[in-house]
């Protein structure tokens, strides 16, 4: 997971909203944080710096300012979190007790079929 910071010149929430709509649509994109007065955008999860930097330029001028790994506590306390989902309990239920349960009914599968044989005065043709 690599955590990159790019320098992005955003004149107004139009492009804003556009430079953000661009990144995210990116395959790995887990985080992005922009701030306006100091002209950075941050970009966090399993990303190609360029690939995102190639994407953006189509709307405003982009540099790549830092790319570095992320930081441990992050993968820390998603550990945490991934670890009380799995102490968090789950109701089993039991299926009804077998006097419950449906039986399905015993059908025979026997069936008459009448033929021409057995009326001799019937018609053949109908």
């Amino acid at each position: 997971m690599k955590k990159v910071v790019l320098r992005v010149e955003l004149n107004n929430e139009r492009m804003k909203h556009k430079a953000m709509k661009t990144v995210s649509d990116l395959h790995g994109i887990q985080s992005v944080s922009v701030d306006v007065k100091e002209k950075k955008m941050m970009l966090s999860g399993n990303i190609d710096p360029v690939c995102a930097v190639s994407k953006l330029r189509k709307y405003c001028h982009t540099e790549i300012v830092l790319v570095e790994a992320a930081k441990e506590e992050e993968k820390e306390k998603k550990e945490k979190k991934e670890k009380e989902a799995e102490n968090v309990a789950v109701n089993v239920y039991e299926p009804y007790p077998l006097s419950y349960q449906m039986i399905p009914p015993q059908y025979s599968h026997g069936y008459y079929v009448k033929g021409y044989e057995e009326n001799p005065c019937g018609c053949v043709i109908c």
